[in-house]
């Protein structure tokens, strides 16, 4: 009789063993294999059966089972084309045909993958741990039908997500992800639950999309306003942004017509505040 339901630790590796699958660190890979952290991932993400779930890196299945469990559909998007081969098999094996109707495979990086079969509702992912920040941002730009998401990254990586301005830790991740959504870290993973086990624990950040900042400035130009703040940190606005706008004293001017101190420094400003700046700018050059 085959097995039932959500992965356990002995499912995850008989399963590796069939694909002579070896988790790779350049692929981030770390599969979970404890069932009530998956059904703990799936609660903290409010997914209904109504929704049309966006999962990035399936892995061997452990919470795109989850969320079957639930009703919803899954539309998965898998880099490692024996992952994404074996995937459909193993919700048809545990779950049933049902389940499987309701699940799509898309074998692309999420990197590069530009098309859906279905529109998300929401996203719900275990992202790899190398690439999560340019992964969510991508798909928060390409796919806005997803209106609330649940992302578990490494811990670090989670305070980054949720910093406000003024923490330590707020930067470029923090504020190019505030352009498109509210962000909270809801909750902690130990390293024990994965296979292989990480040296660090993981964090669950809840993602809520709001409007884009009321502003002429597109999406592009308040980026390039980031990336220039935040490049070198310790230095003052009218300083860090010299190098896009010409000098210190144009940028003193520009900064001051958005309506903030050029004496400040990145770490202070949200993204409403990026994109004054970057509106000023734009005007400056046009």
């Amino acid at each position: 009789m085959p097995d039932l339901g959500l992965l356990d630790p002995n499912s995850v590796r008989r399963i590796a063993a069939e694909l002579d699958l070896r988790p790779t660190k350049q692929r981030g890979q770390n599969f979970v294999v404890d069932p009530n952290t998956v059904r703990r991932i799936v609660t903290l993400s409010e997914v209904t059966a109504d929704d049309v779930v966006l999962e990035i890196g399936p892995g061997l299945g452990s919470l795109t089972l989850g969320l079957l469990e639930l009703g919803a559909r899954v539309v998965a998007v898998e880099i490692d084309e024996r992952l994404a081969g074996r995937l459909m098999r193993t919700v048809r094996e545990r779950l049933g045909d049902d389940a499987a109707e309701r699940l799509a495979v898309v074998a692309e990086d999420a990197l590069t993958v530009d098309e859906l079969p279905w529109a998300p509702t929401a996203l719900v992912a275990n992202l790899p741990y190398n690439v999560s920040v340019p992964v969510l941002l991508r798909m928060l730009e390409l796919f806005p039908t997803w209106e609330n998401g649940l992302v578990m990254v490494q811990l670090e990586v989670a305070d980054r997500l949720a910093a406000k301005p003024g923490s330590k830790v707020y930067g470029v991740p923090s504020a190019k992800t505030a352009w498109y959504a509210e962000t909270a870290r809801v909750g902690t993973v130990p390293p024990k639950v994965f296979w292989p086990v990480p040296n660090v624990d993981s964090g669950l950040v809840r993602i809520t999309r709001r409007p884009a900042p009321a502003s002429s400035a597109s999406r592009e130009e308040t980026f390039r306003v980031i990336d220039a703040a935040f490049a070198q940190r310790r230095k003052m606005l009218r300083a860090a942004l010299a190098g896009i706008t010409g000098s210190a004293a144009a940028s003193s001017e520009i900064i001051g017509r958005a309506g903030i101190d050029p004496q400040l420094r990145g770490e202070m400003l949200d993204v409403t505040a990026f994109a004054a700046i970057a509106e000023q700018l734009a005007a400056e050059t046009a």
